[in-house]
C-alpha cells in the first residue's frame, strides 16, 4: 500500500486541486482511497460530490465540570488552576455557583484530584466527527473538528488510521491524502509514515518560504518530496527562483500548472479539473500523475 499527501505551506495555492485531480487520475488505473486530512477546513469533498455512508463521533479530550450540589465554594479548584479557567462567583461574573469555563480548560485534572468535596469531575465533551462516505473515484475519509477545539492532529491520525484499514479491507493499492496547510501537529499527523509528499506551491513573495517550510519538516522526518508550481505563469521570475531552489538541493519540480479559470469553473461543477475538461491545466497535471506514480514506486 502506498500512500501520497499533498501539502502546501498555506492555504489557498491549489493544494486541494491537485489532490482531487491526482485521485481522478489515479482512480482510471486502479483501486484508491481517498483522504482529507485539512479537518479544520475540509473542502475535498467539494469537488468529489461524495454520499455520506458512515458517520461517527470523535472524543479526544477532556475539561473539567463542577456539580453546584457537592461544591463548598472553598476556593482550591480557582487557587490551584494555572489556565484561569475556574470562573468564580461575584457581582462581574454574575455565576451564583463556581463553574468551569470549557474553553479555557485544558483537561489536567489538577482542579479534580485537589477539590476536597469531591465536587470536580472529568468530562469527554465531543470534539468533531469523521466520515466515511463513497464517490465515483473510490472511497473517501473525512472529518470535521468542531470549533475552539485544539486536537486536529489527533483527528487526521483518527482518519488516517480508518482510511488504512478500508485500504487493507479493499486492497486498494494506493492512499491519496489531502493535507491540512502550514507545518502545525496536524501536517505532521497527516505526513508521518507516508510515501510521498507532494509540495504545491504558488510563485508569490511568500511561496519560496512556504515551501522551505515543509519542506523542513520533510527533511526532519525523512519523506522524499516533490514540488509542482500552480499557476507559474502568474509570475515567471518567481517560478524560475523556486526551480532554482529545487535544483540546488536536488529536489525535483514535477510540474508547472498554468493559470486557468477552467479550475474555477470545475470546483463550480463540483468535478476535479481533469474530469471536467480537457486542456492545458488538465494535460499538466496529467504529466504530474505520471512522475508522482513512477516516483512511489520506486519508494
Amino acid at each position: 500500500m502506498k500512500q501520497l499527501v499533498v501539502l502546501s505551506g498555506k492555504g489557498g495555492t491549489g493544494k486541494t486541486t491537485v489532490a482531487a485531480a491526482l485521485a481522478h487520475l489515479a482512480s482510471q488505473e486502479t483501486e484508491i482511497v481517498m483522504v482529507d486530512a485539512d479537518v479544520d477546513a475540509a473542502n475535498l469533498e467539494l469537488v468529489l460530490s461524495p454520499t455520506l455512508r458512515e458517520e461517527t463521533a470523535f472524543f479526544s479530550s477532556k475539561v473539567a465540570s463542577i456539580d453546584p450540589e457537592l461544591c463548598v465554594a472553598c476556593g482550591t479548584c480557582a487557587d490551584v488552576c494555572r489556565f484561569d479557567a475556574v470562573i468564580v462567583p461575584d457581582e462581574e461574573t454574575e455565576e451564583e455557583a463556581y463553574a468551569i469555563d470549557d474553553v479555557a480548560c485544558e483537561g489536567c485534572a489538577v482542579c479534580y484530584y485537589q477539590c476536597p468535596s469531591e465536587a470536580i469531575r472529568m468530562e469527554e465533551p465531543q470534539d468533531g466527527l469523521w466520515f466515511r462516505s463513497d464517490t465515483a473515484f473510490g472511497p473517501l475519509v473525512h472529518a470535521h473538528l468542531f470549533a475552539g477545539q485544539e486536537n486536529s492532529g489527533k483527528l487526521v491520525a483518527e482518519v488516517r488510521e480508518r482510511a488504512r484499514k478500508l485500504a487493507s479491507e479493499g486492497a486498494q493499492p494506493y492512499i491519496i491524502i489531502d493535507g491540512p496547510p502550514g507545518i502545525g501537529c496536524a501536517v505532521i499527523a497527516a505526513a508521518t509514515g507516508v510515501d510521498l509528499v507532494l509540495v504545491v506551491i504558488e510563485p508569490t513573495v511568500s511561496g519560496v518560504h512556504d515551501m522551505e517550510r515543509v519542506l523542513g519538516v520533510t527533511d526532519h522526518f525523512g519523506i522524499p518530496a516533490l514540488v509542482c508550481i500552480n499557476k507559474y505563469d502568474i509570475n515567471a521570475e518567481k517560478s524560475m527562483e523556486i526551480d532554482e531552489y529545487c535544483a540546488d538541493r536536488n529536489i525535483e519540480v514535477v510540474g508547472h500548472i498554468p493559470f486557468d479559470t477552467v479550475v474555477t469553473e470545475a470546483m463550480v461543477q463540483g468535478q476535479p479539473v481533469t474530469a471536467y475538461r480537457d486542456g492545458p491545466v488538465t494535460e499538466e497535471l496529467v504529466e504530474v500523475w505520471k512522475k508522482v506514480r513512477d516516483r512511489v514506486a520506486q519508494v
